[in-house]
């Protein structure tokens, strides 16, 4: 199931991970959840890219990109410094305040200046940096960015797509070298998983193809918000 629904959200449904990460978490522990979930979502990357090639904002994925990568380190740093669940809630409550600007831009029809900020883009990139290291969790992160940014359904999932492929790719050596939490029998599991990620990734295809972009938006609204809710009470 958590391999259909990682598909689904590579192609459209961006957030809806955040229904699988808490019970791999429980099932197989935090840190080692991220080991099983990162191949899978490298995968899905791939999958996704192929169809949404032509359709990323690729100025907004490297402006992002520098530092997601500092994000990374900062990740690995914190882990043996402080808990990650005080992390997680002062993340949370950060993505909340920014969350409802958001919205009150949006609803109020006035200019959301921060995403014209020189220091936004960095911002939400060390933000998603250090969240996809932590927990494979940046799918808030990434959305608010790009709902902020009010790019159309294709762009938004496009440029998504390509951030989290390059994103998930970079990671991989040092969950294996550093954290050695994906190894040989995790991964021959996650081949395994391949025929759910496309199924999950023709099924994201064919529903938001019937979304208008208002919709789409919406949808991604609610379940960034309900993400964010799992971050600060978890």
């Amino acid at each position: 199931m958590s391999a259909v629904l990682i598909g689904m959200s590579k192609t459209g449904f961006q957030g809806i991970t955040a229904l699988t990460v808490p019970y791999m978490a429980i099932a197989f522990g935090a840190k080692e959840s991220t080991g099983i979930i990162l191949p899978k979502l490298c995968m899905a990357d791939i999958i996704a890219v192929c169809y949404f090639r032509k359709k990323a904002d690729w100025k907004a994925v490297v402006r992002l990109l520098p530092a997601a990568v500092a994000g990374f380190f900062i990740a690995i740093w914190v882990d043996d410094q402080i808990p990650a669940s005080d992390f997680r809630f002062l993340l949370g409550i950060t993505l909340l305040t920014v969350f409802l600007v958001m919205l009150w831009s949006e609803f109020t029809g006035s200019q959301n200046r921060w995403a014209h900020a020189w220091w936004f883009a960095p911002f939400f990139g060390l933000l998603g940096g250090f969240v996809t290291m932590i927990g494979n969790a940046a799918g808030a992160v990434m959305a608010i960015y790009l709902l902020t940014m009010r790019k159309e359904k294709m762009e938004f999932i496009g440029t998504n797509a390509w951030f989290f492929m390059v994103v998930n790719l970079l990671k991989l050596p040092l969950q294996i070298l550093v954290w050695h939490n994906i190894t040989f029998e995790s991964f021959r599991l996650n081949l395994l998983m391949l025929p759910f990620l496309g199924l999950g990734a023709c099924i994201g295809l064919r529903i938001v193809r019937r979304f208008s972009d208002q919709s789409f938006h919406r949808f991604i609204q609610i379940v960034t918000a309900f993400s964010i809710i799992l971050m600060i009470t978890r």
